[in-house]
């Protein structure tokens, strides 16, 4: 079977109007040179094109693709995997040009978010076939497998690395224990590793995976206990080692260690990272103790160590939590001198905070304030749209989603089901319905709780032909088998 869509258009399946389409093209047409930009120009059709039309479009734009351009578009539409996916076919089929190994594991990793594992194997088999797989490749599967909680078939990636000539080593051992550690499966790691620990020699990096693990399961003891294994065996800590178990301590409610981990890191001359400060300065935050926190800053750039913003974010969180806000603004005048650039998290941690003090006002002025200086993420946009929704402002709700929209920003489900969710509450059963349909063509399954709210909308309004409509629409989204 050819790689084709694999969601059938419903304009294919359910008999839709070719006129809707047409009109909805020749809207296409008016895209086209509306920028120099080849990014932004394939990124503005990819928006606003129906997926029937779309390769038509692409066609005439007019558009030279290159590695970089088919890279960048396939990272922008990463929440679009099926959008994506027939980009990169049309892509691939263009003249002087060939798909990169990093346009594959783009492809890659957008599919399997959408859990379209099939055409994913598929994928790994094209590159198998030029000779283009390698170790990343089978990690970006392993991960995004553990992320779905499909331990097996993670496990099986891993398994089937030599058949398709990519040989595991530690490296890509150390990849599956972290994916299956960070996906919250730090026993089945630890099977492995007991399991496979005579085939790959560990190394400082394996052991400061699982020691990771165990603390974020939390089990403090397990984590101590692999620790000093590590020691037994003779692999030395490294700094990265020291963080993590200072970050394992403070989470376990255990500061005080932590801090003594610090200082005899100083007073052997190892100098704490300041991503161990960022943890300190968190925990401190987290205990309410601000002093202490704003201390373990200070501190920080007593010994040299230049603030990331990473350690700033953590010193806007500890203020937050004690609503201190003229001090998050100090801290933001602060890295603003220092030529450091708040990113997105920034953006939502304080966001985060005032909406939940009900200062909707301030939190809207910090986001257009913020939107300025570093680009939104989907937390910040379904954090914004939610906030509109839940205070029955639809209205801007629907500013905020057109704002995201301009900024060729794909929406993630989550910002979907916000603001889908919000217009159900209000009664809108017509724009819910199309933003449920365009989510769905674009590969993201709706929630089952966010649909059961729709679903109950449009029974009461007696519109059981839409209901089905819709229904039918979801059913085309193919149920991949997980392996090749």
């Amino acid at each position: 079977m050819n790689m084709i869509i694999k969601i059938k258009s419903c304009g294919e399946k359910l008999g839709f109007r070719w006129m809707v389409l047409s009109r909805n093209y020749s809207s296409c047409e008016a895209t086209r040179h509306i920028t120099d930009d080849p990014t932004k120009r394939i990124c503005k059709i990819m928006m606003s094109c129906p997926t029937l039309v779309l390769d038509t479009a692409l066609d005439q734009s007019g558009v030279r693709i290159s590695p970089e351009i088919v890279e960048d578009v396939l990272v922008r539409f990463k929440n679009a995997g099926m959008v994506a996916y027939r980009f990169f076919e049309w892509a691939g089929k263009q003249r002087n040009y060939t798909h990169s190994v990093k346009a594959y594991h783009a492809m890659i990793d957008s599919l399997a978010k959408i859990r379209q594992y099939q055409i994913m194997w598929e994928l790994v088999n094209s590159m198998r076939t030029q000779r283009m797989q390698n170790m990343e490749t089978f990690s970006i599967i392993m991960r995004k497998y553990a992320r779905a909680q499909k331990v097996e078939e993670a496990l099986y990636t891993f398994n089937v690395m030599e058949k398709y000539d990519c040989a595991p080593n530690l490296a890509a051992f150390n990849d599956l224990l972290s994916a299956l550690c960070k996906s919250k499966n730090v026993r089945k790691a630890q099977e492995i590793f007991d399991k496979m620990r005579d085939r790959f020699e560990p190394d400082s990096k394996t052991y400061s995976i699982l020691i990771d693990g165990w603390g974020k399961d939390p089990n403090l003891p397990k984590a101590r206990e692999v620790y000093r294994e590590m020691v037994d065996a003779g692999c030395i800590p490294d700094i990265v080692t020291y963080g993590i178990m200072v970050d394992v301590l403070c989470k376990a409610g255990r500061v005080d260690e932590g801090i003594e981990i610090v200082r005899g890191m100083v007073a052997s001359g190892c100098m704490p990272t300041s991503f161990i400060y960022s943890v300190l300065v968190h925990t401190y935050g987290v205990e309410d103790r601000i002093e202490d926190a704003v201390e373990a800053f200070l501190e920080m750039e007593r010994n040299g160590i230049k603030a990331d913003v990473a350690v700033y974010n953590a010193l806007i969180g500890a203020f937050c939590k004690v609503n201190k806000f003229k001090n998050v603004y100090r801290v933001l005048s602060d890295m603003k001198s220092k030529a450091v650039v708040p990113n997105s998290r920034t953006c939502n941690i304080i966001l985060h905070s005032l909406i939940d003090r009900g200062e909707t006002d301030e939190a809207f002025s910090v986001f257009r304030k913020m939107i300025k200086i570093c680009d939104p993420d989907a937390d910040t946009y379904t954090m914004m749209i939610k906030m509109f929704c839940e205070r029955n402002k639809l209205e801007m709700a629907s500013k905020v989603w057109k704002y995201m929209k301009l900024k060729q920003f794909i929406p993630s489900m989550h910002t979907y089901s916000v603001l889908i969710n919000g217009l159900c509450e209000n009664g809108n059963a017509s724009k819910a319905c199309v933003l449920l349909e365009e989510m769905v063509e674009k590969g993201i399954r709706p929630s089952g709780v966010m649909f059961g709210k729709l679903r109950q909308l449009l029974i009461k309004e007696g519109r059981e032909d839409v209901l089905k409509f819709l229904q039918e629409k979801i059913n085309l989204l193919v149920k991949e088998p997980s392996f090749d």
